[in-house]
């Protein structure tokens, strides 16, 4: 068998077997304080992650270009307490221009 399959295979596997364990673990251990804080976290630092590979990596490459500007400036809108939509608007109306003029890559 081809070693990609395997590794799909196994991915499937494990994939499985943690949404299995989130079913079968008591809620009691799920209650706990201190579960709850850190399952709270999850998703804000794998949002984080995701906003940051996607920023700087193109393929395998680590790249920096317009996208960059855009996160800068949508974090200045944020800073000061703009809505989501402009601030969506605003990071990619940047990096657009500034691809536009030739200023970055």
């Amino acid at each position: 068998m081809d070693p990609r399959w395997v590794a799909v295979i196994a991915s499937s596997v494990i994939a499985f077997a943690l949404k299995f364990s989130g079913n079968v673990v008591p809620a009691r251990y799920l209650e706990q304080p201190k579960i709850k804080s850190i399952t709270s976290l999850v998703p804000i630092v794998m949002l984080a992650a995701l906003v940051i590979v996607q920023t700087f990596a193109t393929g395998q490459q680590l790249d920096f270009d317009a996208r960059i500007a855009g996160l800068i400036f949508a974090i200045i809108l944020l800073l000061f307490k703009a809505p989501f939509i402009v601030v969506v608007i605003g990071a990619a109306a940047i990096a657009s221009l500034l691809r536009y003029f030739g200023l970055v890559n």
